[in-house]
């Protein structure tokens, strides 16, 4: 009932990272940990004009990417992981970004959460990635009582369509940043208020 009344409110719901193949989209989840999509976007252009493929990026000068990523935040340790990922890719998987869960999250700076965003955005697979929002938002409407990203991922998995999971995630995400936003949720314009246990309380 949650999936098909959001995919009525977000038909179009799509990602918010800027992105034109799987290896542009891991990089820019990777730089997306703890900073805005809007910021990663205008970061982007630059670090994939100098590093365009895993092979350039493996061969970085960390400085130079750490300059690229600045404003991303935490950029030391994001450009460590963004040149070991591209490093890990070239030296294990042929250059090409892999498409398994445990092949993905083998990569520094991986987490399942990222896995899933290229999994289901940029390779077309079953993935179901749980951010802040849809940890929040599962547990507003009662789907989980689970706080833990992976557990939620794994119980909520079968309650949607595989090839449908990346999609509910994105509606999620989109519904908590516009309407059940954290700290002032606009119940009053809200789709699934009806439903919702907190809304009622």
């Amino acid at each position: 009932m949650v999936h098909r009344l959001l995919a009525e409110e977000y038909p179009d719901a799509t990602c918010e990272l800027d992105h034109r193949d799987a290896f542009e989209l891991l990089a820019a989840t990777i730089l997306s940990a703890q900073c805005t999509d809007a910021r990663v976007n205008l970061v982007t252009p630059a670090l994939f004009d100098r590093y365009p493929d895993a092979e350039s990026l493996a061969a970085a000068d960390p400085e130079d990417v750490e300059e690229l990523v600045r404003s991303t935040g935490f950029y030391r340790s994001k450009a460590a992981n963004l040149i070991g990922m591209a490093s890990g890719i070239v030296e294990r998987f042929g250059g090409e970004v892999p498409s398994g869960i445990s092949d993905l999250t083998s990569l520094p700076g991986v987490g399942r959460k990222t896995a899933n965003v290229v999994r289901s955005v940029a390779l077309g697979l079953p993935g179901l990635p749980v951010d802040t929002h849809v940890l929040r938002l599962t547990r507003l409407l009662g789907i989980t009582t689970d706080d833990d990203p992976v557990r939620v991922e794994l119980e909520v998995n079968p309650m949607v369509p595989a090839a449908e999971r990346g999609a509910f995630s994105l509606r999620l995400i989109l519904h908590g940043r516009r309407v059940c936003v954290a700290r002032r949720p606009a119940c009053d314009r809200c789709v699934l208020a009806w439903m919702c246990p907190s809304a009622q309380s």
